[in-house]
């Protein structure tokens, strides 16, 4: 897998890592908590930038979100983009319910990163299979586009996708 391939090529891919009803589950909690932990740990260091404060989160979010609305389906990457979006801004709050429970910052964000990947192994115990990522390390970005797609595709829509992917990747189990 290369890092510039279409959405499809990308999701049916993901897929063949992901058949098992269970393992999709997983994910559905596992990757965003995953992604809001990494908008807590790169939280700072700030920079104001043309008067906003701009971090690491916003700058990693920023990056990643060209790359989702470059993979050539706009709804996919927009949802994908959105998603990571709101899932950075609550990673911007969490600093607050961390003081509140006794917590650092940091003890927060490697708790949620912690548990999501526990989700994530857990999921591919049921698979019976590895994480995408061992063979190719752009299946890091692929996972929330993947879920973000599950959610739109469980919504009726990209069903020409879920089509190529269930014919090239197989049926869910």
């Amino acid at each position: 897998m290369t890092l510039f391939r279409s959405a499809t090529q990308l999701m049916v891919q993901y897929a063949h890592y992901h058949r098992d009803r269970r393992n999709i589950t997983t994910h559905l909690l596992g990757i965003p908590l995953i992604v809001l932990s990494m908008g807590v740990l790169l939280r700072g260091p700030a920079w104001a930038v043309a008067g906003q404060t701009l971090t690491l989160a916003w700058a990693l979010w920023a990056l990643t979100s060209l790359w989702y609305l470059s993979r050539g389906d706009v709804l996919l990457g927009v949802a994908t983009t959105l998603v990571n979006g709101v899932l950075f801004a609550v990673a911007h709050e969490v600093p607050l319910l961390a003081h509140a429970l006794g917590l650092a910052v940091w003890q927060a964000g490697l708790g949620l990163f912690f548990i999501g990947w526990v989700l994530q192994f857990i999921g591919h115990y049921w698979e019976g299979r590895k994480p995408a990522f061992v063979d190719d390390l752009v299946g890091l970005l692929v996972g929330p586009m993947f879920v973000v797609g599950e959610v739109l595709m469980a919504l009726g829509l990209l069903q020409r996708m879920r089509m190529d992917i269930e014919r090239q990747a197989g049926a869910l189990r």
